[in-house]
């Protein structure tokens, strides 16, 4: 593994980073109503208590 190989991974992972904390930002941006909508209150509380989400778990 060379130390531009390195260089790269770490750059795109700093960029996969912010992109998702952009995104969150957006989310929490908008109106609490909306976000019910989509269940973003739901994956925050999720990530907080550190429990993985899955796709499985939403099915009633």
């Amino acid at each position: 593994m060379s130390i531009l190989s390195s260089i790269g991974r770490i750059a795109t992972q700093y960029a996969a980073t912010r992109a998702r904390y952009r995104s969150e930002r957006i989310l929490l941006s908008l109106p609490d109503e909306l976000r019910k909508d989509i269940g973003f209150p739901e994956i925050l509380e999720t990530r907080n208590s550190r429990h993985v989400a899955t796709f499985s778990s939403k099915v009633i």
